[in-house]
């Protein structure tokens, strides 16, 4: 095999291609991965899940120091926020994580190249710099770009994408989220910590939709209570810089008279759309829907040559973790194993105070399958760990099949929950009952305990409520 003849080829070094491609050499193979940026760990490492994260915790402790330390004794004066050390501690978080996946790529003897790829062929691969591959197999994990609004055009400087609000040299003065879905309400959390008026816009009639009802509505009260203005069941038909302001011209999506409101920075936060463009697929017929993702059969293959796809590349919730779990599938299929994913069990995750986490089905979907159900409930007041702490907003719900008591979906907003929301996730895997949750000891005092007592509670039987 010559030195530009590869088993495998990864398009993409986002969380998708590179764990493809570590996976592909763990089982033998000889691994390459295109990479456009100079840097690997794709949109989620540079510009998004882990940046955003840094900034989300640094935000908190600050929002801590100024407003809560008070409570718990401890007298801090003039605390002031150093924003640019801010964003130095997070672009240097980025960096020593991606320097760590390039130090995984030499451990596993994957070669890299920079530049973009166009697929020449089922086992042909050209890149940017005119150099061509050859492979067995291609795995594209291109991941996603972000969507946008017509009539809004985003400049990164007034009205930005999620990765120029990571980037703010000044915290703005009123910031406009369009789209109240899991980033805008991440990234308009952090500015708001740090001092900004956030205005947050969304066109359905309840904030990230696809939660489960109940946990919505009480994680909206939690960030109204927190400052956070919410105008919902409407749509921005135009934003336009004047002046240095941003002027938004809104209208009720149920239709209505247009109103107007103005702020310093708008970000357009309203999804993101498969990067699937210039790589030759129409070319070689693999198919496409008509949103531009990649159509592929249950082993992640196109049905073209060796060619396979996953990620935000196809159909499916775009995050990172459901992106990393098929091109581990899809990378096993190709060495003749049975790599597959579960759909049913990825867990979903809002990472603001409190976090939001869900797993499974929500009541909703549980009614309009007509399937009978039971519900537990246990609120973090009643738990020993979080009223220590001082964080006792939200609850636990676990929603059961009532008569085989199977755990059907878990939702969690409080302290921790993306951590938590794991052992439901384990528990649906290996088809847990609530019975089994409640019978399992948990450690006390810890936050997990209130999954038990929600566990418990499937059958009235709380101890501590």
């Amino acid at each position: 095999m010559s030195s530009n003849e590869f088993d495998l080829v990864v398009i993409g070094g986002g969380p998708a291609g590179y764990t493809g491609a570590i996976r592909a050499a763990q089982l033998g193979m000889k691994v390459a991965c295109v990479e456009k940026r100079t840097t690997l760990g794709g949109t989620c490492l540079n510009v998004g899940c882990i940046p955003s994260k840094a900034l989300l915790d640094m935000s908190e402790k600050y929002e801590d120091a100024t407003l809560h330390f008070s409570d718990i004794g401890i007298k801090a004066t003039k605390i002031e926020l150093d924003l640019a050390k801010m964003l130095e501690r997070k672009n240097n978080v980025v960096s020593e994580l991606c320097k760590g996946i390039e130090g995984l790529f030499a451990k596993n003897k994957i070669t890299k190249f920079i530049g973009t790829a166009k697929i020449s062929g089922p086992n042909n691969i050209t890149i940017s710099d005119g150099t061509k591959l050859s492979a067995k197999n291609i795995l594209i994990a291109t991941g996603s770009e972000v969507a946008s609004l017509p009539g809004i055009e985003i400049d990164e400087k007034n009205i930005v994408s999620s990765t120029g609000a990571l980037e703010f040299s000044s915290v703005p003065k009123h910031l406009v989220v369009i789209g109240a879905g899991y980033i805008g309400l991440e990234l308009g959390s952090v500015w708001r910590r740090l001092g900004a008026k956030v205005t947050v816009i969304e066109f359905f009639d309840k904030i990230v939709p696809a939660l489960d009802n109940e946990i919505g509505v009480q994680f909206t009260k939690i960030l109204q209570k927190q400052g956070v203005e919410f105008i919902l069941g409407t749509k921005v038909n135009k934003a336009e810089v004047k002046k240095g302001s941003v002027e938004l011209n809104l209208i009720p999506a149920a239709g209505g008279k247009e109103s107007i409101i103005t702020a310093d920075k708008v970000l357009v936060s309203v999804g993101r759309k498969p990067y699937t463009k210039d790589l030759g697929l129409e070319e070689l017929g693999v198919k496409m829907n008509d949103r531009g993702y990649i159509t592929v059969d249950q082993h992640y293959h196109t049905g073209v040559g060796g060619i396979y796809a996953v990620g935000d590349a196809i159909p499916g919730p775009m995050l990172a973790h459901k992106a990393e779990e098929e091109a581990v599938a899809a990378v096993e299929n190709m060495a003749g194993q049975k790599g597959h994913v579960n759909y049913n069990i990825i867990p979903g995750v809002v990472y603001t105070w409190p976090e939001v986490a869900s797993v499974g089905l929500t009541e909703e979907q549980v009614k309009a399958s007509a399937i009978p159900y039971k519900i537990g409930k246990f609120p973090f007041l009643a738990n020993s760990r979080a009223r220590a702490t001082g964080c006792t907003d939200g609850f636990v719900k676990i929603i059961v099949d009532s008569a085989t008591d199977r755990v059907l979906g878990g939702h969690i907003i409080g302290p921790d929950a993306g951590t938590m929301i794991a052992e439901l996730a384990i528990a649906m895997e290996f088809y847990a009952s609530s019975e089994d949750i409640a019978r399992t000891c948990h450690a006390h005092p810890t936050l997990s305990e209130a999954i038990k007592e929600a566990a418990l509670a499937v059958e009235k039987r709380t101890i501590n409520l």
